[in-house]
């Protein structure tokens, strides 16, 4: 296939997708708007720290003991340099909130990454395979949910730090995301499980029986792509929630290192100031963590009313 065809196929999707009744409902919907212009720009500032913040607060050379605990520009000792103040080391908190919704987004997201592997492949062969295959994965995810996700967070994250006590920020980073989603995989498979449950008895998948078609094409080619409607739905909310689960990990102190600090560590940071006064070292890594948070919860609500029709 040449690139020239490619692209033909690309635009042609694009005009389909601007057409189709999910970009129609986008433009109809200003609260969906309004919250995908909050979560781009939480992103790209994120993604893009080191070109858009102001300072960098990784570089312990650029740091001035003598501008900790600057307020921030608008309150009377405030200097135009810091915008939103400095923390007690004299690190930026504007460019400190860049690089930490970094790091909170990169937990999140490949947490989720993981969890929608793990739960779908597994909800993909319970629900097609059946029987004690069946059974056996949805008795272990009765386990997993009998348990707090919190707590299983807690207790993997431990047990990694105990393991490995002189682990870099790489291996820290691996943990937490290993245990926000140890838990997370189960709602995935039980969607998928039950989505899969519908589709196994179609007469698409019947006739690819009968003419000899392998169950593992089959369930990648023909039950996977119409069981995946509910999953984006539900990879989207999980976002905000495996954030959150990393921000309460890292206020609580087996999160990510002071090192490399994460929305819930600067909040923790913060915290210790808070009743002497410093309060914007606390209270703005929050505001940026419930604007991430309820941004991505109403983009996904609102995808799950402009994929189900019935919901409008």
């Amino acid at each position: 296939m040449g690139d020239g065809e490619r692209a033909s196929q690309v635009s042609v999707a694009l005009a389909r997708f601007f057409e189709g009744d999910v970009w129609h409902s986008f433009r109809r919907s200003p609260l969906a708007m309004a919250s995908a212009v909050v979560a781009f720009i939480c992103v790209f500032s994120a993604m893009f720290a080191g070109f858009v913040a102001p300072h960098n607060p990784t570089d312990l050379a650029t740091l001035e003991l003598g501008d900790a605990l600057m307020p921030p520009a608008w309150l009377p000792e405030g200097r135009a340099k810091y915008l939103l103040g400095t923390d007690a080391q004299g690190r930026d908190i504007l460019s400190a909130l860049m690089y930490g919704t970094r790091i909170s987004l990169m937990v999140g997201l490949a947490a989720v990454l993981v969890s929608v592997l793990v739960g779908v492949s597994l909800g993909l062969i319970a629900g097609f395979v059946g029987g004690r295959t069946d059974a056996f994965i949805m008795r272990v995810c009765d386990v997993m949910l009998s348990f707090p996700s919190i707590l299983v967070a807690l207790l993997v994250d431990g047990v990694g730090r105990a393991l490995f006590p002189t682990a870099h920020d790489t291996l820290a980073f691996a943990v937490l995301i290993v245990a926000i989603s140890l838990t997370g995989w189960v709602q995935y498979a039980r969607t998928v499980r039950g989505s899969t449950l519908v589709e196994r008895n179609k007469e698409y998948v019947q006739a690819a029986r009968v003419i000899g078609v392998p169950s593992l094409r089959i369930m990648r080619k023909h039950v996977l792509p119409n069981a995946l409607g509910p999953v984006t739905v539900l990879a989207t909310i999980q976002v905000a929630t495996a954030i959150i689960i990393e921000a309460t990990l890292s206020f609580l102190g087996v999160g990510m290192p002071v090192t490399s600090p994460s929305l819930g560590t600067l909040i923790r940071v913060g915290n210790d100031f808070l009743l002497s006064g410093e309060w914007w070292i606390t209270i703005f890594p929050g505001v940026v963590l419930v604007m991430i948070a309820l941004s991505v919860n109403l983009l996904g609500d609102w995808l799950r009313d402009a994929l189900n029709p019935r919901l409008r």
